[in-house]
């Protein structure tokens, strides 16, 4: 099995920053990319930003210019930089992982990191 534990949630206000960062543990064999989702409440989960492991990232209109997906290959780890926060960025913030294991390729979950932007 796999998993993924994210951190650095917070309270923050307005044009402050945070880093998130998630890391994998497990049966891993190979990672194909990791990617941040995120849902506020009442609303669906959305992507934030993607990143392969190959390297090249994707992100969310919304989030760019501000937010900065980056990775460490040998720690298994992904880091969500993000800077200029908003009330709008108020979610719980998802790592997610797709990965291939000992059997299987497969999609794997973080419980989440909570990030409230407020004055």
């Amino acid at each position: 099995q796999v998993q993924l534990v994210e951190s650095g949630g917070g309270f923050v206000q307005p044009g402050g920053s945070l880093r998130l960062s998630c890391v994998a543990s497990g049966d891993i064999f190979s990672i194909v990319a990791m990617a941040w989702y995120r849902q506020a409440p009442g609303s669906l989960r959305e992507l934030v930003a993607r990143i392969r492991w190959a390297g090249d990232a994707n992100y969310a209109d919304s989030v760019k210019g501000r937010f900065t997906i980056s990775r460490d290959n040998a720690q298994k780890s992904m880091y969500l930089q993000m800077n200029n926060l908003a009330p709008e960025d108020t979610a719980v913030y998802y790592c997610r992982g797709d990965i291939n294991t000992s059997f299987r390729y497969d999609t794997f979950w973080g419980r989440g990191t909570q990030v409230t932007v407020s004055s």
